[in-house]
Parts: structure tokens; sequence; C-alpha cells
């Protein structure tokens, strides 16, 4: 009797949660229809402002809260941007950006001079998103994924309401827009991934229980806490891999980034898999499941290959070169431990030794948590001892990072699991000889054998990064200009600006607009 009671109760509460469930979705769908129609209105203002109101003009939406950072995912942005505006002039171009302490002539100067793209202003638009913070990892001390997540959705629900595209295309990874997007907007939805939001990588390390710059060393240490953040990250897969099925098509930086988001699309977890097979939660699944690209497609990012690829060769000053946004996972306090064994083991390279090394670390800062790190890198720098060979260029114009390129001699990159790595394809294209972790997109696309020999040189701790800058340091002058002159070969070859824009213009996204 008591089993049957609970049977029923359980019963009548999902028949109720399900009710919600389809009332809520209805009433999104109602909100949705009232925001196209209410968007009919802003898209004429917006032609009349760009004065394109007696034209026939389709709208894409580039989803970047971040555009102004002056990043390789940045470079991205505007010259698909360029791209679209070269081979359909029909088309405008929205950037829904969060960069509300700006212009959009401030953008655009800085576009030009970080990257050296001009762009048609008469057909690019800008909707500020005043509530960035949200996707901030420092407004999430915990379950940050998580809040970034929601807070990206909250973002795009910010950017729907001020100006619908006729497709919208994410080129940050933010894909739990996605959704939000097609709901709201009605509209086909692509995307650029650089970097998945969670990999089956990170879950393996929170199972291995490796620390991680995601896996804190309390959790790390923890079997029960590690457990817990296991299940978080199952559930957070789960979603992502939904999110993703949502896109009708993806576009990827890199060989490793691919091979994820493949693995991503096809993932399945047996116990989230129950769950979704009844109501509620079966309505979110249907849902996520439609018109699933099967993988993704390669489009190698654009470099500035053209330009820097007429850099003198010889020459070269004692140089090594860092170019790096003052991220966490660019992992420049190694940087500083390599060539702090580098010091230690080879003298002549210290200030007052035969043979002088600087290494010069220029980057971007995009916020006072990036201003934070460097603060504490600087601080590093003198508590290892080694201030003195050591250069800091913060926020520095394409002018400036030029000049380093044509100088340097060597380039050290040390993120492991960088998705591509455009900053060591400059190095490459500019005569610098790379020396890059052993990992993902470096060590799978770029710094690869050409005509059978090397092209640079990998390694995974400080001390292996030290015997290599040393390695590269050291090079007899032929076999030096030799390895400069492949590295700029292969670089050249494959990651063009016009590889790029032959990859993207390829990707079918333009058909999207006719739908």
């Amino acid at each position: 009797m008591a089993l049957s009671l609970w049977a029923n109760l359980a019963c009548a509460a999902l028949v109720a949660l399900s009710l919600t469930a389809i009332g809520i979705l209805h009433w999104i769908r109602n909100y949705g229809r009232k925001l196209r129609v209410m968007n009919a209105l802003r898209r004429e203002e917006l032609r009349t402002m760009l004065g394109r109101s007696n034209e026939r003009t389709s709208i894409v939406g580039f989803f970047h809260p971040y555009c102004n950072a002056g990043g390789g995912g940045e470079r991205v942005l505007w010259t698909a941007i360029a791209s679209i505006q070269r081979a359909h002039p029909d088309v405008l171009s929205v950037v829904y950006s969060g960069d509300i302490d700006t212009t959009k002539g401030q953008i655009l100067e800085k576009v030009k001079s970080r990257f050296n793209i001009s762009l048609d202003d008469s057909r690019l638009h800008f909707v500020f998103l005043e509530t960035r913070h949200l996707v901030e990892d420092s407004s999430w001390p915990r379950f940050t994924l998580l809040g970034q997540s929601l807070g990206s959705m909250w973002l795009s629900w910010e950017a729907m309401t001020k100006l619908i595209p006729d497709l919208y295309i994410d080129t940050m990874g933010y894909a739990f827009t996605f959704p939000v997007v097609t709901l709201l907007g009605g509209i086909p939805v692509g995307a650029y991934v650089h970097y998945p939001t969670i990999s089956t990588d990170m879950l393996a390390r929170v199972k291995s229980r490796i620390q991680w710059h995601t896996n804190a060393n309390n959790i790390s240490s923890s079997s029960i806490l590690s457990q817990g953040k296991l299940l978080y990250y199952r559930v957070l897969m789960y979603y992502y891999a939904l999110c993703l099925r949502t896109a009708s098509f993806l576009m990827v930086n890199s060989t490793w980034t691919k091979n994820h988001i493949d693995s991503i699309l096809r993932h399945s977890d047996l116990l989230l898999d129950i769950v979704h097979s009844v109501p509620p939660f079966l309505l979110i699944k249907l849902f996520s499941s439609n018109n699933a690209p099967k993988s993704a497609r390669c489009v190698y990012p654009p470099c500035d290959t053209q330009e820097i690829s007429s850099f003198v060769l010889t020459n070269r000053e004692r140089v090594v070169l860092s170019i790096a946004q003052f991220r966490p996972e660019k992992d420049h306090a190694a940087q500083l431990h390599a060539f702090k064994g580098l010091l230690e083991t080879n003298p002549q390279y210290n200030a007052n030794g035969t043979d002088p090394v600087q290494l010069v670390m220029v980057g971007g800062s995009r916020n006072a948590e990036d201003a934070k790190r460097v603060v504490a890198l600087r601080r590093l720098a003198q508590d290892l001892g080694i201030e003195q060979c050591v250069k800091f260029i913060v926020n520095a114009s394409y002018p400036v990072v030029l000049d380093w390129l044509s100088r340097a001699s060597v380039g050290l990159s040390t993120m492991q699991d960088e998705h591509f790595g455009i900053n060591v394809v400059e190095f490459m294209a500019a005569g610098v000889i790379p020396v890059v972790h052993a990992s993902a997109g470096p060590l799978l696309d770029i710094v690869v054998p050409f005509d059978g020999q090397l092209t640079g040189y990998h390694a995974r701790t400080p001390s292996e990064f030290a015997t290599e800058l040393h390695t590269a340091l050291s090079l007899p002058p032929d076999k030096e200009i030799a390895i400069r002159q492949r590295a700029r070969t292969w670089a050249v070859q494959r990651f063009s600006e016009q590889e790029f824009e032959k990859g993207w213009n390829s990707s079918g996204w333009s058909t999207y607009l006719q739908k």
C-alpha cells in the first residue's frame, strides 16, 4: 500500500514537472516570437544608421564578448569579417561585444594597429553588452565553468533582445548560448571553436586526481571531492555535448580541437542518458539533438605570414621571445623557471656573461585579473634572481610585436594543450626558432618536420625547455639558418590568411543565410 502511494506521488510529481517544463518552453517560444516581431524595426534602424536602408542585406552576428582583447582569437574574428566584406557585399556583420568602455572607432583603430586589418565600418556594427562580467572567471570563484556557462546564456539573451541576426556565429567558445539563440531567435547557429569548454582530458585528470590549473590541489588530494567534481564534470560535459549538437556547422582551429569536438559530439553517458529518457529531461535532449553536425571542419586560423616572412634571417639578437596573453593557461611561470634553469646551466647567458641572453615576454592584459598576474610574474622573476634578464611588454601595438619578431632568435611557448598556437606560427614565419610544448597544436599541426627535417623543438618540463633553449641558441650558423628557412617555408605555405579564407568560405556558412 505504501509503495503504491509513493509510486503515485512520484508519477504525479513527474507529470507536474513535465507540464511545468512544457509551459516554460511554450512561454520562451512566445517570448521569442515577440522579440522577432520587435526585431524587424531594430534591423531597419541598423540599415538606416549604416546608410543601407534601400539595400537588401543579410546580417551575420558574431558573438565575441572580448573582441578588443587583441589575441589570436580576435585575429580569427576580424579576418573572417574582412573576408565576408570582400566576398559578400550584401552582408552586414554585427559583433556582440562586452567592451562597453570603448567605441566602434577605437576598436577598429586597434584592429588596424594590432592586426593590420582594415574594415569597412559601413558594413560593421557593434552591439554592446552590459553583463559581460557574468562570463568573467572572477565572478565565479566556485563552479567556475558552470557559472560562466550560465552567464553566457544570460549574455546571449541580452544580445538577442538588442538585435537578432540572420545567422549567429560564436567565435569564442560559448556553446551554451546556442539553445538560447535557437529558441529566442529562431535562426541557425554555427561556431568557430578554439578550445572545448570541457574535454575528456579534463575528466581524465580529475579521475586520476592530477593537479592542474583546472583541478586545484585541495580537490586532487581528496577522494571524496574528486568524485564530486567528476560527477560535476560529467553533467557539464553531457550538456555541453547537447549544446554543440544544436549547431548547424562547426569549424575548429586544429587537429587536436577537432579530435576533441568530434569526440564530444559522439559523447554519451549511460546514467545521464537514462535520466534524459524520461520527461521533462527528454524535452531537453530532443531539442538539443536536432540538425547535429557529424563532425567539425578544421580551418587553421589566419596568421600574418606575408609581412613577417620578409624579415632577415641572419644577425638575430640573443633574445628568447614569448608572445602570449597573460592568462593562467599560458603558464608564463614555467617560462621563467625554464629561463632560470637555462642561466644556471649556462652561465655565459647571464647579464654579465660572455653571451648574454634576454627573455622578452610580450602579452595582452585583458582585465584586472590579468594585470595581477603580470605583477605576480614580475615578482617571480625577482625571486628567481633573473629580473635583469627579463623584460615585460604589456599590450604592445602591432608594430612593436613585429619589431621583436624581426629581432629575436628563439620563440618560447609553454602552454600545455595549446589548441593551435598562432604565436608559434608567427615565430616560424618570422624566422624565430620555436621551442614549444610537446602537445596539441604545436606538436600535431605546426612544429612538424618539413621535407623530413626539424622546424623547431618540443619540451614538457621547465628543465626540458631549458635544454632545448640551449640547443636552439647554440646551433652552428649553417644549421641555424637552415632551420629558420624550413620553419618559415612551412608556416607561409600552410597557415596564411589566404588559406584561412579558403577554409572559411568553403565551410558552407553562407548557405544558412538562405534558409
